[in-house]
């Protein structure tokens, strides 16, 4: 770790008793600071938060007294989740106290080099194709944030010939003032969390605010096919990458229907990348970028893109069974999701669909809908989404009240070559905890087949 004397005597509030408010807590009180930990939650039975008071740290439950801010704290870090709309932390702004979320601390702490990957899509692929990238030619990855261990503890382990790959939401990045990236990436923006950030400007800033500080020796990766991102980006220092899936460019990395280009010059053959989609090749374009930019070889990069079939739950290939190859894309909780991995494949599709029911529409998926040759479809909007898919020249739906009965329905819908998809459009939440217990279930009905 470097910058560690700077926390002495530091009188800080961590708020909201989450990993990273742990992780935040007890990293600040082992370098020094007076610590104060505050969480909505009651005390009783909380094992974190007991943890925490053996350590010798405050922790104050149970709500957020109005009075607390009167220990003049020298500056908060706060749970990324907890809106500034909360009465603590929008008081905390009102007397412009510094709020932080741990991804800062990352950033003044660490010793190795970070590379951020924000967007409002494909982080998590891009994250874990850059790992790949990074591990197969030696680099020492680290993985960090959204998708793996709290990025302030593996900032306070790492040593300065490995790099940190870090997972970035627009939760996060709002919570940092000095935060730079040795490689910032910025996938796409679409809308998304405006009842967290209020307005599209705001969730915008909030994704811009890793590449704010970055100098002209840092790099600055984006999606130059969105003009709003293109415009937002010119002002700053950083050393720009554009990435483009529109053709080839002389600049940044590119794509056609045959090959990626780097700087004008071909690269590698899209033939030989195992990862279907438009949306992934965006993923693949940023992450390979990234990769060159940290110094990976060619050959390296060629057997990850080779071999790399998806995250799991994330148009994730499962098997291939008599001729109809499945993908697992339970992440797919929205129609943005869903167009993607529709638009995926020009092979007939069997689609597995549906889900909780927010009452929002599926009409953004009607010019989708093309090769769809069958639906399945689960959960509260079953009725619905059938007779969207009707409406959309779907001639076979059936519903399905288990994963292994719609898994059953869907192969028995479909014939040889076909693509037998779960892309719901749905949060799972009215079956299942999360997405990935929804998306488990699938694979083990798919394996039983």
């Amino acid at each position: 770790m470097k910058n560690t004397e700077q926390f002495i005597g530091k009188r800080v509030l961590v708020i909201g008793l989450a990993k990273s408010g742990v992780a935040a807590a007890g990293l600040l009180h082992r370098l020094g600071a007076e610590v104060v930990v505050n969480d909505s939650k009651p005390l009783e039975g909380n094992e974190e938060a007991m943890e925490l008071q053996t350590e010798g740290i405050e922790v104050i439950g149970g709500g957020h007294p109005s009075d607390l801010l009167e220990r003049n704290f020298d500056f908060i870090v706060k749970n990324p989740g907890i809106p500034y709309s909360n009465s603590l932390v929008a008081s905390a702004v009102e007397q412009h106290i510094p709020i932080w979320t741990e991804v800062e601390l990352a950033g003044i702490l660490s010793e190795a080099p970070i590379i951020a990957i924000t967007g409002s899509n494909g982080k998590t692929t891009t994250t874990t194709l850059l790992y790949h990238m990074l591990n197969m030619a030696k680099k020492k990855p680290l993985i960090a944030g959204n998708i793996g261990t709290v990025s302030c503890t593996v900032a306070e382990k790492a040593h300065a010939n490995e790099v940190i790959v870090l997972e970035a939401s627009s939760f996060q990045l709002a919570g940092t003032e000095s935060f730079a990236p040795r490689i910032a990436i910025f996938t796409n923006l679409y809308e998304a969390h405006l009842d967290y950030h209020g307005t599209m400007q705001e969730y915008l800033d909030a994704k811009l605010q890793m590449a704010r500080n970055q100098t002209s020796e840092e790099y600055l990766i984006f999606n130059a096919d969105q003009k709003l991102i293109k415009e937002s980006v010119e002002s700053f220092e950083a050393q720009k990458v554009p990435f483009t899936v529109l053709g080839k460019t002389n600049e940044g990395i590119s794509a056609d229907e045959d090959w990626i280009y780097w700087l004008g010059e071909p690269f590698i053959e899209i033939k030989y990348i195992k990862l279907p989609g438009r949306h992934n090749l965006e993923n693949i374009l940023s992450a390979t970028a990234a990769a060159i930019l940290s110094g990976c070889e060619k050959t390296a990069i060629e057997n990850v893109l080779s071999s790399f079939t998806g995250v799991r739950h994330r148009m994730q290939f499962v098997r291939e069974v008599n001729s109809r190859t499945i993908y697992n894309d339970s992440k797919a909780t929205n129609t943005l999701a869903t167009k993607s991995a529709l638009s995926s494949f020009k092979k007939p599709i069997v689609l597995i669909a549906g889900g909780l029911d927010r009452g929002h529409s599926f009409e953004e998926l009607r010019p989708f809908m093309k090769n769809v040759r069958a639906a399945v479809t689960i959960g509260e909007t079953a009725e619905r989404f059938a007779e969207f898919a009707k409406s959309c020249g779907v001639t076979e739906t059936a519903q399905a009240s288990t994963m292994q009965e719609a898994v059953e329905k869907a192969y028995a819908c479909s014939c040889e070559d076909d693509v037998i998809l779960l892309s719901p459009s749905c949060a799972s939440w009215d079956q299942y905890k999360n997405f990935e217990i929804r998306g488990d279930e699938f694979i083990d009905a798919v394996m039983k087949l």
